[in-house]
């Protein structure tokens, strides 16, 4: 299966105008104990693979201490999804009401394969300055496990399989996902958005509500 996508603009909306769609805003991306977790599950996949000395753990411990890492991970990028989802919701919603109506090929996934595939620099950037360079795995990540899972599934109903491997799983369901139907791609220069945290779009509205 290939993506599929239509090259250009669908031609009914204006070349000429940019759009500024709505601030796509990130919660954090880590519970509170998930980066304790992810340091210990790097730390057990390492012993596990002999780059490490066991010490005394066993490797039953290893391997609990791997899935119980590999989950914070998902979960993480599960809530990730939602905000992405919440903004492609938007994104329609902005348009709908900017033009009247909804262009016809414009989907879900041009807006996913925007912030994805054709990223604006200056988000990019920011992420880049977040530390987050692999922003690209996290958001189709994200977005693959929303297109399974409705909310975050508890560990226990979920196989060690697959919470091992949750990552290739999950881009697998990404690419199906944006491959199920033709849509058309949006240009960086014709569509711009602004990206915030949680925390720190919270203080713009305090200050706006201010003055």
């Amino acid at each position: 299966m290939t993506a599929q996508f239509s090259d250009e603009i669908t031609p009914v909306l204006d070349r000429h105008k940019v759009y500024q769609l709505p601030p796509l805003i990130l919660h954090p991306f880590a519970e509170p104990a998930g980066p304790h977790k992810l340091v210990e599950s790097s730390r057990a996949s390492l012993m596990i693979q002999g780059l490490l000395p066991q010490g005394t753990a066993t490797n039953e411990d290893l391997q609990r201490t791997l899935l119980d890492g590999r989950y914070a991970e998902l979960r993480m990028l599960f809530y990730v999804g939602k905000d992405l989802l919440r903004w492609i919701d938007q994104c329609q919603d902005f348009l709908l009401r900017s033009e009247g109506y909804m262009p016809s090929g414009i989907q879900p996934q041009s807006f996913a394969a925007l912030l994805i595939q054709h990223t604006p620099d200056l988000v990019a950037e920011k992420l880049r300055k977040w530390g987050v360079n692999d922003y690209k795995a996290i958001f189709s990540r994200g977005l693959g496990l929303n297109a399974m899972f409705c909310q975050a599934p508890p560990h226990e109903s979920l196989s060690d399989e697959f919470v091992r491997n949750y990552f290739r799983y999950a881009d697998q369901l990404f690419f199906t996902w944006q491959s199920q139907t033709v849509y058309s791609q949006l240009s960086p220069a014709q569509f711009k958005l602004d990206l915030y945290s949680s925390g720190e779009y919270s203080r713009i509205l305090e200050r706006s509500f201010e003055s």
